[in-house]
């Protein structure tokens, strides 16, 4: 016999919307602070405060302004952030990437010293260290292609440095063929078994990327990501990756962007057995921002519906820009 309303003649179903109480009570998907990871942006030098133009209230930070604004992130209770470079010098082989001295490992230090409790969860790219800007290190012809092999034994080297600095987590965006494989074994035979892979699994060439370059100064001086990130209109092709990327070891796979293929999270997580996370990503940061500064929108009902559809796609974790409005937001509302 199958359910339908003829069966239930009486049901009303916004009987169990009449109050705030009764609303909380039979609400299906939550949006708790432990879910949020915070993106922050690394700068060389010593008091670089600098406000990235396209992003309201994110800014390039130096390692001494980075632990005041930690300050306020562990306060929060937010569980974990996610740390990108800002160099001041790039190459053209990634090796300022994975010096042990290097901007990412200092910032990974002093702040495991001074935060032992926060998780630190870094990014494993070479966009923000190669002088081109783009993911892989380069050859071919013209020097234009991206050699997805050659990069793999640097990526491999760079989580080993951030794992080395005390990095709780290692994040490779970079989209190349393999790469988590090689870190893990690179990572388990020397003796960092226990730090966790979360591996950007659909990545889409997307437009919704702008601010984030702005504030990683790692946008392509040449050609665009289409090569090497996924195509936009494909969905089965995001599944596949994401379970290649669990069959090489990922202990997490991220969907990004979040908002355009809130269909890709959904089936990633039918299919996945390990957490999926989703990047709410600079673009969608933006584009609400400018809604609400120009009078369109309410910024912090728009941030949360827009993290609980996201959440309700079937996202574990979400990287989000809004990390501390909204934990301010879930502590007023205790």
């Amino acid at each position: 016999m199958s359910c339908n309303q003829s069966y239930f003649p009486k049901s009303r179903p916004r009987r169990l919307r009449a109050n705030p109480v009764l609303r909380s009570m039979v609400r299906e998907n939550h949006l708790r602070v432990e879910d949020l990871i915070y993106p922050m942006f690394v700068a060389d030098g010593q008091g670089v405060r600098n406000p990235v133009s396209s992003m309201p209230e994110v800014f390039q930070l130096s390692i001494d302004e980075l632990l005041k604004e930690l300050e306020e992130v562990v306060e929060l209770g937010i569980p974990c952030i996610d740390l990108f470079g800002v160099p001041e010098k790039k190459d053209t082989t990634g090796q300022l990437a994975v010096e042990d001295g290097g901007l990412i490992q200092q910032a990974i230090q002093a702040i495991k010293k001074r935060f032992p409790q926060l998780l630190v969860m870094t990014d494993i790219c070479l966009c923000e260290w190669l002088e081109h800007g783009h993911c892989g290190l380069t050859g071919g012809p013209d020097g234009h292609e991206i050699d997805n092999d050659r990069t793999l034994p640097v990526l491999a080297q760079m989580a080993l440095s951030h794992a080395r600095a005390g990095a709780d987590i290692v994040s490779p965006s970079d989209m190349m063929d393999g790469r988590v494989a090689a870190i893990r074994s690179i990572l388990d035979d020397n003796g960092f078994g226990n730090i966790p892979i979360m591996a950007y699994s659909a990545k889409f060439a997307s437009s919704f990327y702008g601010p984030f370059r702005d504030a990683a100064q790692g946008t392509p001086q040449f050609g665009d990501r289409t090569t090497y990130q996924m195509d936009p209109a494909n969905g089965r092709e995001a599944v596949r990756e994401a379970l290649l990327d669990i069959s090489e070891a990922a202990d997490f796979v991220m969907v990004k962007p979040a908002l355009p293929y809130l269909d890709i999270i959904w089936r990633v997580r039918s299919e996945s057995p390990v957490p999926v996370v989703a990047y709410n990503v600079s673009g969608e940061y933006a584009m609400a921002w400018a809604a609400h500064n120009n009078g369109w929108l309410d910024l912090e009902k728009v941030m949360m519906e827009m993290l609980l559809g996201i959440k309700r796609a079937g996202a574990d974790l979400i990287l989000t820009y809004f990390a501390k409005r909204v934990a301010r937001l879930l502590r007023n509302q205790r």
